[in-house]
C-alpha cells in the first residue's frame, strides 16, 4: 500500500530538534511496540474474538481493500484541512497536535461523509463484530475517530471512553448526564457487563513506533483498579503501543480498556477514523448523525443497523465544526512534558 503523508501540517511552535525530542524519539524507537502482539487475518473470526475478550483489543489486518483505503485517506484529508484552518495554533481538542473527529462535529461523528459511511459496511469487520457480540443485531452509535499530527509530543493520560451514569454540572446551572448504566442497588458497575460497546479504529496510516499509536494496557477492560496518572504510569504502559501494524487494518477495542495517545514524532499525520457499535442489548442516547441520503448508499444490515442515527427524509443535519472545535473534555487531554529532561524511562 502506498505510503501516506501530509506535510506542512505539524510542528507548530515546537523544536523538533531540541535534545528533548531527540532523546524522546530514540527511547521511542528502542523500546516502543506490544512484544509479540497479535493480529490476525481476516478470516480467523474465532482467534480474533478469543484476543479479543483476552486483550479487551484485537488487530485484524487487510480489511480495507487498497480502493477502499485510498477513499477513506481522502475524506480524512479533506476533515482535517477543514479542522486545521480552523486551529491555525494547533491548540488540538484533545492537547495540542492532538484532536477528535467526533468531538470536533457538531453531530458528534462524521457519518455525513461517506468515507465514514462506507466503514458500516465492511463485510469482514461485520463478521467479527458479530462473533464478539455473539449476534449479527447490534447498532451503530456513531462514527468519529481521531488524528494526531507531527508535534504531538506528549502523552494522553490512560482513559476508557465509557463510564457509570454520571451528572455534571456546567455554566449556567445546566447538567449534562454522561453514561447510562447505573445499578440502584450498586451492586454492579459498567465493568462487570458482558462487553457493551466496541470501538472499530480504521487505520489510515501504518501504526509505526514514532506516528503516535494507540497504546493499549491489555486485560484492563474488566478492571476495578484506578487508572494510573501520566505521572504514576509505569514506563512499560507507555510503551505498550499497537505497532507495527499496516494500513488498512482495523484496531476493535472493548472501549472500557484503559488506552491513550502517544506521541507523533514522525512527519505524517497518523488518522484513526472509527465507527462504533452497541451490543443488542445496551443503548445510551444517540444523536442523529447520518443525512437520509447518506444512509440509502448502505446495504439492507448497515441500514438496520443504523436505523437509530439517521434523519428523516429532506431532513437536513446541522453539520460543521463547533466553537474551538468542540474543546477538551476532563481527563482526555495530553498534558505537556517537562524538556528539560525524558520523562519516559524514568
Amino acid at each position: 500500500m502506498v505510503e501516506h503523508k501530509e506535510s506542512g501540517y505539524g510542528w507548530v511552535g515546537i523544536d523538533k530538534e531540541s535534545d528533548f525530542l531527540k532523546t524522546r524519539k530514540s527511547e521511542l524507537q528502542m523500546n516502543s511496540g506490544i512484544h509479540g502482539l497479535d493480529i490476525c487475518d481476516p478470516d480467523e473470526l474465532e482467534r480474533a474474538a478469543k484476543l479479543f475478550y483476552r486483550d479487551g483489543f484485537v488487530c485484524v489486518k487487510e480489511v480495507l481493500t487498497a480502493d477502499q483505503l485510498s477513499f477513506l485517506r481522502s475524506g480524512c484529508d479533506r476533515v482535517i484541512k477543514e479542522m486545521l484552518d480552523l486551529d491555525p495554533a494547533r491548540t488540538g481538542n484533545r492537547g495540542s497536535h492532538r484532536y477528535s473527529f467526533g468531538g470536533a462535529s457538531k453531530t458528534g461523528g462524521q457519518l455525513h461523509h461517506p468515507e465514514w459511511a462506507m466503514l458500516v459496511d465492511i463485510p469482514i469487520v461485520s463478521e467479527i463484530v458479530s462473533a464478539i457480540f455473539g449476534s449479527a443485531d447490534y447498532i451503530v452509535r456513531s462514527g468519529g475517530g481521531d488524528f494526531c499530527l507531527p508535534g504531538a509530543i506528549d502523552y494522553q493520560p490512560l482513559h476508557s471512553d465509557m463510564s457509570d451514569r454520571q451528572v455534571i454540572s456546567g455554566r449556567q446551572g445546566k447538567e449534562f448526564v454522561f453514561g447510562s448504566f447505573s445499578d440502584p442497588e450498586g451492586r454492579m458497575n459498567y465493568r462487570d457487563l458482558p462487553c457493551p460497546y466496541i470501538c472499530c479504529n480504521f487505520l489510515a496510516t501504518d501504526f509505526t513506533r514514532l506516528n503516535g499509536p494507540t497504546r493499549q494496557i491489555a486485560g484492563t477492560q474488566r478492571s476495578q483498579q484506578p487508572m494510573p496518572s501520566l505521572e504514576q504510569e509505569p514506563a512499560w504502559m507507555k510503551l505498550s503501543t499497537v505497532c507495527p501494524v499496516p494500513a488498512g487494518s482495523v484496531l476493535i477495542r472493548d472501549v472500557r480498556a484503559w488506552h491513550g495517545g502517544t506521541p507523533n514524532l514522525s512527519e505524517e499525520v497518523r488518522a484513526i477514523p472509527n465507527v462504533e457499535y452497541f451490543a443488542p442489548w445496551f443503548r445510551e442516547p444517540m444523536p442523529i448523525s447520518m443525512p437520509y441520503d447518506v444512509y440509502q448508499t448502505l446495504s439492507a444490515e448497515g441500514k438496520l443497523r443504523c436505523r437509530y442515527i439517521v434523519g428523516q427524509p429532506g431532513e437536513a443535519l446541522q453539520t460543521g465544526y463547533r466553537k474551538y472545535l468542540g474543546g477538551t473534555p476532563p481527563g482526555s487531554q495530553s498534558r505537556p512534558v517537562d524538556m528539560s529532561s525524558s520523562e519516559l524511562m524514568a
